[in-house]
Order: C-alpha cells, then sequence, then structure tokens
C-alpha cells in the first residue's frame, strides 16, 4: 500500500486514536453529575424511546433500560471513557472497538429521527468497523507493546 507521510498501519492507527479522542469528548461534554445522580440521560432516552416510530425500540427499553436506570446510566459514562482510554492507549483495541461500533449502532436506532445524530454515530461506526478490520493495533498501542492479538 502506497501512502503519503506515514505507512498505512500507522494511518489506522491515527484513526482509531482520533476515534478515542472523539469517545474522551463525549464523555467530557457529559453531565456526569447529572446522569449518574438526577438520571437525567436515562430519563431523556426515556422520552425519546417512548415516542420512537419502532415498537421494538420502545419494548426494548423498557425491558432493558427502564428497570435499571442507574444501572444503565454508569453503563453508558463508564463506556465512553473506557472506549476512549482503550483507543487512544491502544489497549484491547479489537474488544474497544467492537464495544465501540456496538454502542454507536445503539445510539443510531435510537435516534434514528435525529439527523445530526444519525451522522456522528454513522460515522463513528464506519471509523470503528474500518478501525478493526485495518487492525490499527499493529502501531503505536500497547497491544503491540506487550504482544496482544
Amino acid at each position: 500500500m502506497r501512502t503519503i507521510l506515514l505507512t498505512g498501519a500507522e494511518w489506522a492507527a491515527v484513526l482509531r486514536i482520533g476515534l478515542g479522542l472523539w469517545w474522551l469528548e463525549s464523555w467530557r461534554h457529559k453531565d456526569r453529575k447529572g446522569w449518574l445522580e438526577r438520571g437525567t440521560g436515562i430519563t431523556w432516552a426515556a422520552g425519546v424511546a417512548a415516542e420512537h416510530r419502532w415498537q421494538t425500540v420502545r419494548t426494548g427499553f423498557d425491558r432493558v433500560v427502564a428497570p435499571r436506570p442507574k444501572v444503565m446510566a454508569h453503563l453508558v459514562v463508564h463506556a465512553e471513557l473506557a472506549l476512549g482510554l482503550g483507543l487512544v492507549s491502544g489497549f484491547l483495541t479489537p474488544v474497544a472497538l467492537a464495544g465501540g461500533l456496538l454502542l454507536n449502532l445503539l445510539y443510531l436506532v435510537l435516534m434514528i429521527h435525529d439527523w445530526a445524530e444519525q451522522g456522528q454515530n454513522a460515522m463513528m461506526a464506519l471509523t470503528s468497523l474500518v478501525a478493526l478490520f485495518a487492525m490499527s493495533w499493529q502501531v503505536w498501542s500497547l497491544d503491540d507493546a506487550i504482544g496482544l492479538f
């Protein structure tokens, strides 16, 4: 593969690190006190799910998320932090990329009516997929340094 400035593996690592920074920004700007103490994030998501055009989303939210709002709030907030740190450092990179892909697809389905959210989540999902299949942990990663994957 011919590239400019960096090797193909290094460009894949740039993509992985950029995606990790995107997850860290998502975590950074989140009102964590609101999410974790007052339940604002799950309350907001419940309103979105209740008006969702797909019955499956409404039912799934009611069965999985609504009965455990605190657990789900912690899961979302801490998953975004873990994904960001894992991708930037390149630690357990395939796991982080697959987890991020799934989380973005869940966000994409939940926010199917919001074009701005769809664009962000679609691009993050696509970036995860490319970074996963390009094996972006081959350089500039803890995975490479310690011989994982």
